[in-house]
């Protein structure tokens, strides 16, 4: 009785919040509570469609400022997604009321990583992309944590492999890789690493679809599916720029008028973040120096050198401070 209550409330939630789809049947038997660490804009996301869902997730961040602010955010999301539910007559005030305190209520937070994933079923690791950060880490929870316990990282360009080389459960090891805004963005990319088993890798298919994703399966390539794609598109522009090909505001223009996308190339960078992109690309270049594809280019280099970054500091690219 209580599941069927449970499902009917997670079922109305998954209608009125943003993002969560009306596909979404149950929960999983396996997985009960999900640690996130990292309480930034990803990890929020992730806390925010889990807990959604009907999981207990513990957020895990380094001050508890930092975790107060993300929860503080991830509440008024939820806030509104239920007022605009309310507006367009979907649910009543008093359930919407009763739905967001359920919500909030499966949230629990946590400055201490070891003792959160102590009874994970699932660690999702969403924090910079730094290789040493994530391995260290992971050598600290594999400490922690039971046999049992999935872990994997949110990464979007470093291999799975290497970020799980440093704990003893490659079988349970895999890659979420979730993309920006998470409550409002369907894709989710299940990373499959050399040593994830099909057990593993099943379960996280289907914890994928339970939070109300559309999965794709992809093994630990660079850049998995859509950014081993994207960036070297970016990259492209970049190089027909500076090579006069084309000026920046008529490669974005061609792209969205010709190839039917919602934003050109140099825009979409600004969103991403250059700092990011020019990450990613690095990152590839010293393990495949050899490939044209992952060369880096002075365009984003000096942006990124002259702290234009895109969107997130008003400039990059473009102007956004006008």
């Amino acid at each position: 009785q209580r599941n069927k209550m449970l499902a009917r409330g997670v079922s109305i939630t998954r209608k009125a919040l943003p993002g969560l789809s009306r596909a979404w049947m149950s929960t999983i038997p396996s997985i009960k509570n999900v640690t996130v660490i990292g309480g930034g804009l990803m990890g929020n996301g992730i806390v925010q469609v889990s807990a959604a869902a009907g999981y207990n997730v513990t957020m895990v961040d380094i001050s508890d400022d930092l975790l107060a602010k993300s929860t503080a955010s991830i509440q008024k999301t939820v806030k509104k997604g239920f007022a605009k539910a309310v507006e367009k007559g979907k649910m009543e005030a008093s359930a919407a009321e009763s739905e967001e305190a359920a919500i909030m209520s499966r949230l629990s937070q946590t400055t201490s990583a070891t003792d959160a994933v102590k009874t994970a079923d699932l660690v999702i690791e969403a924090v910079p992309e730094n290789l040493g950060l994530k391995q260290k880490l992971f050598a600290d929870l594999d400490k922690a944590a039971p046999a049992s316990t999935i872990f994997t990282s949110n990464t979007s360009s470093l291999p799975i492999a290497d970020i799980a080389s440093t704990s003893a459960r490659g079988d349970r090891f895999g890659g979420l890789h979730f993309f920006n805004p998470v409550p409002a963005m369907k894709l989710l990319e299940v990373v499959k690493g050399p040593n994830t088993s099909a057990e593993t890798f099943d379960t996280l298919l289907s914890w994928g679809k339970s939070i109300g994703k559309h999965t794709v399966s992809c093994k630990d390539t660079p850049g998995f599916i859509v950014n081993r794609l994207l960036v070297p598109d970016m990259f492209e522009a970049i190089r027909m720029l500076e090579r006069g090909d084309a000026s920046m505001e008529d490669i974005d223009a061609a792209m969205m008028y010709g190839a039917g996308r919602p934003m050109g190339p140099f825009k979409l960078a600004d969103m991403v973040g250059l700092d990011t992109c020019k990450s990613i690309v690095d990152g590839w270049h010293k393990r495949f120096p050899d490939n044209p594809l992952f060369k880096p280019t002075e365009t984003l280099d000096k942006l990124v050198k002259d702290g234009k970054l895109g969107m997130k500091t008003g400039e990059g690219f473009y102007n956004y401070k006008k």
